[in-house]
């Protein structure tokens, strides 16, 4: 039954987008061939867009696929959301917030749970990318929930990373996540009509400067993404960055090892139970017999 999709999904359909998208979350029967057959080429532009909370990275996003629509592109987006406490669903806020672009029919948007996990990524966002490459989009945006230093996970999805940020972030420069500088292949400095935002952008400017690297300067983009402001400049920039990076092999393989990493680390790990674990040592605490290192190695 899976098989009969990949052609249509192939093909763009975007029902047949969502329904495959299901069944590789829910890990249905033979979902693994399913992503075997996926095509080993793509030319989506994946796009990951990660910062502080409240630094209006919906709001960008928002606007950018208004421009990009306007230039004929089809766009795909992932937002990830803080799973619901009670359910482990998605919160949905996204798809409020894109609620123009919702009904487009060049525009596709997924909402993903975190389910906890510590880089603010869903545990089956590799796979979904993959899903989305295939259907022939022109962008992939990747939204992430904004949970703070751990959210360089993305960096490992994203052929091109933007952090965004705003003047009254409260983090210096000088104090800036070590993480977010270095994953950031652009910054946005966002809401960047408040008073102090050019001292933030020049300051910002030179600590990019200093982290140059593969012979790209880190650009900072001062964007009123509730104006469109700047956000032209924005898109030549990821086109900019996506020119850098095309035929390099090494950096693909870099990204690819990444994923991979990821994808054995999480199958090695998918029959532990932290609930399970805590019952044996409970046991073995009671009967006087545990020690740590012989108890991980019997696992």
């Amino acid at each position: 039954m899976h098989f009969s999709l990949l052609p249509l999904l192939l093909n763009g359909d975007i029902k047949a987008l969502a329904r495959c998208i299901s069944l590789i979350e829910n890990e249905a029967t033979n979902y693994e061939q399913l992503l075997e057959k996926l095509p080993a080429t793509s030319h989506t532009q994946v796009i990951g867009i990660t910062g502080p909370p409240g630094a209006g990275k919906s709001t960008l996003v928002n606007e950018l696929i208004q421009l990009l629509l306007e230039q004929g592109k089809r766009i795909a987006i992932i937002a990830i959301d803080p799973s619901s406490p009670f359910n482990y669903g998605a919160l949905l806020g996204d798809r409020i917030r894109m609620s123009q672009h919702f009904n487009n029919p060049q525009v596709f948007i997924r909402s993903m749970a975190s389910r906890g996990a510590l880089g603010g990524l869903s545990p089956k966002i590799i796979e979904v990318s993959d899903l989305i490459k295939a259907a022939g989009f022109d962008y992939l945006f990747i939204e992430t929930v904004g949970v703070g230093q751990s959210e360089v996970e993305v960096a490992g999805i994203a052929d091109t990373t933007i952090v965004v940020v705003v003047p009254e972030a409260g983090d210096e420069i000088q104090t800036m996540k070590a993480g977010l500088m270095e994953i950031a292949n652009i910054f946005v400095v966002n809401k960047a009509d408040h008073s102090n935002a050019d001292e933030f952008v020049k300051n910002l400017r030179l600590l990019a400067h200093t982290r140059q690297r593969d012979n790209w300067e880190i650009p900072v983009i001062k964007t009123v993404a509730t104006q469109q402001e700047g956000l032209p400049k924005l898109i030549d920039a990821i086109s900019m960055h996506q020119q850098q990076i095309t035929n390099n092999i090494e950096r693909h393989a870099q990204l690819l090892t990444e994923k991979t990493y990821q994808l054995i680390q999480r199958r090695r790990m998918k029959n532990i139970n932290r609930k399970t674990l805590q019952l044996e040592i409970q046991q073995q605490l009671t009967a006087g017999t545990f020690n740590l290192y012989r108890f991980v190695n019997t696992i």
